[in-house]
């Protein structure tokens, strides 16, 4: 032990020496190490490399593109704060999670937040009290760094495909100065949706990670509320059918369903009889896509689902918490979860997608219904499910929407594999319950194809981006960038 001192020391004495003779001696002598190793590239992830190649290749655009899309009717100025941050600016202490279908004080909207940033699921609540709403808004606009944007599901999905150069967009909703100053100059808005003050939406995000008391987001997110009277009532929804009739669209991008949920049942009862005879307006050969959000009120997403919007429109465009919500609504497959564990199984999403176009839209060549598209998205995977032979080029399509969703969430204008990580199962099942098929992801054709019945789906992993910039508006985004590389398949004459 002692032979093992002696040596430590005359060795530190050593050193010490030659320090003191010549300070830059250990700076020269790491140097000359460093120099005769092996240089080590940094290698990029083989995986997310040749997933980003495979879309490239299959990307690709449509024989028959739209040239004229017209888009309502929920449109605002959304301010984006950081959630907690705004939450301890209110002196609001942290504290148990609960839901609330309708936010009605500060405590309830704490509640709620928490509820969700422990599960890093998005969600959207209508905050009843105007006065106390309004004093929240300010706070988060006075919030340091609070940034506003164009905000609404139709404002944000007239935005991106605004950014197409060879697209007129009509965008109909309540649009105020503010909101009407940040559109794109390509947006053309009717005279009537204008109005003097802006709606404001609160964006409340938090990160990957982050933690408030006992809550931990697991991914990053973000919690909406609002106090909107405008869009809770889909005020414009008249105005939009009937600019149609001079804009001449060849495709209806329709949102701000979910915003009537939070008017109560005796108002949402009566304008959804009245949007569907709105809607029904629209000409049989224009097809309309339903972008759907955060709903917590089954009955309300009964009546969407069963009797009402969903046979009337085309294709629809939804997330994970949204499609389950369908199931459970509407006593679909898999409704007795109460919500995803984790990445959501491929083969229970598969299920409710095919439930969904077999009982209430086309799958069955007979029906009544208009149906025949859906566009679903997860952080991890998406998957573009289509009855046979209405649509085309699907492979692009389901391409398109992932890559935005890596590119957009890093603040890019394209992948850049380095900040993005795969989190999608590169084996899954084609159905949660036998009979079912083994399917695997092929990194460099990206896009897993399969068939239950006359129904196809297209299954493509995401890019996760590792630290988001911002995540309001991905839906939105993807939904518009798989609908720009979507073909409608021409009617079969009779």
């Amino acid at each position: 032990m002692w032979r093992k001192a002696v040596v430590v020391a005359v060795l530190a004495l050593g050193m010490g020496y030659l320090y003191h003779t010549d300070p830059q001696m250990p700076t020269r002598m790491l140097d000359y190490i460093s120099e005769s190793l092996p240089q080590m590239e940094p290698r990029p992830p083989a995986l997310e490399e040749a997933i980003a190649r495979g879309w490239q290749t299959l990307i690709t655009a449509p024989a028959r593109r739209w040239a004229r899309v017209a888009v309502g009717v929920n449109a605002c100025v959304d301010v984006v704060v950081s959630g907690v941050g705004l939450l301890q600016a209110l002196a609001l202490e942290p504290g148990s999670g609960r839901d609330h279908e309708v936010l009605h004080t500060k405590e309830d909207l704490k509640e709620a937040f928490v509820h969700y940033m422990g599960k890093g699921a998005a969600a959207e609540r209508f905050f009843s009290d105007k006065e106390v709403f309004q004093r929240i808004a300010r706070a988060a606009a006075e919030y340091p760094g609070a940034q506003l944007y164009v905000g609404g599901n139709a404002a944000l999905i007239g935005q991106k495909l605004a950014s197409n150069p060879e697209l007129v967009v009509l965008l109909c909703g309540p649009v105020g100065p503010k909101l009407h100053d940040m559109l794109d100059e390509q947006i053309v808005v009717p005279p009537e949706s204008l109005q003097e003050t802006d709606e404001f939406h609160l964006i409340l995000e938090y990160k990957s990670g982050e933690q408030w008391g006992s809550a931990r987001a697991p991914q990053a997110n973000r919690f909406i509320l609002s106090h909107d009277v405008s869009n809770g009532e889909m005020s414009t929804l008249e105005t939009f059918v009937a600019s149609l009739e001079d804009f001449q669209p060849d495709l209806v991008v329709l949102s701000g369903l979910h915003m009537m949920e939070g008017m109560g049942r005796d108002l949402w009862e009566e304008r959804l009889k009245e949007a569907v005879v709105a809607i029904s307006d629209v000409r049989n050969e224009v097809p309309i896509h339903l972008e759907l959000a955060s709903m917590t009120d089954r009955d309300y997403m009964n009546r969407i689902l069963q009797e009402q919007v969903m046979p009337i429109v085309n294709s629809v465009g939804l997330n994970e918490q949204e499609l389950l919500f369908l199931a459970q609504s509407g006593g679909g497959p898999h409704a007795d979860l109460t919500s995803w564990d984790g990445i959501p199984d491929v083969g229970r999403v598969s299920d409710i997608l095919l439930w969904i176009l077999e009982q209430h839209g086309r799958a069955d060549p007979q029906s009544e219904a208009d149906l025949t598209r859906i566009h679903f998205h997860t952080l991890a995977y998406h998957i573009l499910a289509t009855v046979d032979g209405h649509w085309g080029n699907q492979e692009a399509a389901v391409s398109a929407g992932a890559r935005v969703a890596s590119s957009q969430a890093c603040g890019l204008q394209d992948v850049d594999i380095t900040k993005v990580i795969l989190k999608a199962p590169l084996t899954f099942h084609s159905s949660f319950s036998e009979p079912r098929e083994s399917l695997a992801v092929d990194p460099s054709r990206p896009v897993t194809v399969w068939s239950r019945g006359n129904v196809s789906f297209h299954l493509t992993p995401v890019l996760v981006c590792k630290h988001p910039l911002r995540t309001v508006g991905l839906g939105d985004a993807i939904s518009a960038e798989g609908l720009v590389f979507s073909e409608l398949m021409p009617r079969p004459e009779l």
